[in-house]
């Protein structure tokens, strides 16, 4: 098990006059007549947690391919720690960690020769970091057992313990949090904290809303291939307020007429009960009695109204997207059997 490392103090965004750890501008990538990212324009402050949200096939692993070099763009340009980068120069990138989908490992070596091996083939780095890492993501007990044996939760540690193992400066994770259990989430979230206070600066592509409410400094929201929101996430928080009604599933056509007077949008989905749905009103918080009695008017008694702000709203509103299932922090350094 991961020991727990000390409860950091929220990041600050350094001032701009600090530069950036990544920026992109009028990035575009197309796989013959089909777009990926159309023009994306990404500024990721130095020593944060940059949180990278889109809907499926919005263009986050073909960004993430791009930053490590596996394609090549068709427009645009990328400055990496404040230099310009392309994929012709791979040296850049010892001072980058990454974890780009699902990590692949030889099954028959050992968790630790794994990661020597990824250390003779890349920058140099001391003799002592193989174990520093795996202790880092709590595999030192496992380090000798090789990797066709780890589960699934296991080799995703293992592959964030080798984007560790030159000590970089930029760390990218493509869903870090696969396979790992909530125990793990909640390690391995530490381990990011712990990094950015000594400066680096973690960039997560996620599709896991609440863990990135939980970790990120700064967010940004792709959708078609474009970015269309970057900001401090407590200042998109104050604007993602929504007020939630559940009602039975019958009343639902005449709760939806009632509260379409508020002129926000609205949204249905079902309730964790059967015979129920939960209408979402995009409103303050402080406005959840006019919503109680608009209701009521209307006939319709809800059987529980509540409040708040989260981020999986303001995604929600911003990608013009119907809510679907989000995997939950249990879905994916623990791991699930």
């Amino acid at each position: 098990m991961t020991q727990p490392l000390p409860t950091p103090p929220t990041a600050m965004v350094p001032p701009a006059a600090d530069g950036f750890a990544l920026r992109t501008q009028g990035l575009v990538k197309s796989y013959g007549a089909r777009p990926a990212l159309q023009g994306l324009d990404l500024a990721v402050p130095r020593g944060v947690v940059y949180g990278f949200l889109g809907p499926n096939g919005a263009g986050k692993t073909t960004l993430m391919r791009l930053l490590v070099g596996l394609i090549k763009p068709n427009a645009g340009r990328i400055e990496i720690l404040g230099q310009p980068y392309t994929w012709r120069q791979r040296t850049r990138l010892h001072q980058v960690g990454s974890l780009v989908e699902s990590p692949t490992f030889y099954d028959y070596l050992s968790g630790r020769d794994n990661l020597r091996v990824l250390a003779a083939s890349g920058a140099r780095v001391p003799a002592s970091r193989v174990d520093e890492v795996l202790a880092l993501v709590g595999l030192a007990e496992r380090g000798r057992d090789k990797a066709g044996r780890y589960s699934l939760g296991m080799k995703q540690r293992l592959g964030i313990a080798a984007a560790l193992l030159s000590d970089p400066q930029l760390l990218l994770l493509d869903e870090p949090a696969n396979g790992l259990d909530p125990g793990g989430i909640v390690a391995m979230r530490e381990t990011l904290r712990h990094l950015t206070r000594q400066g680096k600066t973690v960039f997560v592509s996620s599709h896991i809303l609440p863990e990135v409410q939980q970790l990120a400094d700064v967010v940004g929201i792709v959708n078609g291939g474009r970015l269309i929101r970057e900001g401090r996430l407590a200042d998109l928080l104050s604007e993602g307020g929504h007020v939630s009604a559940r009602v039975a599933e019958a009343e639902l056509p005449a709760s939806m007429a009632a509260l379409a007077g508020f002129g926000a949008p609205i949204q249905a989905r079902p309730a964790d009960q059967p015979g129920q749905a939960v209408i979402d009103v995009r409103i303050g918080p402080e406005r959840a009695a006019e919503v109680n009695r608009a209701l009521a008017a209307a006939g319709v008694y809800a059987s529980d109204i509540s409040s708040g702000s989260d981020l999986e709203s303001v995604f929600l509103s911003l990608t013009a997207t119907a809510p679907t299932t989000t995997g939950a922090p249990g879905d994916g350094w623990g791991e699930r059997a």
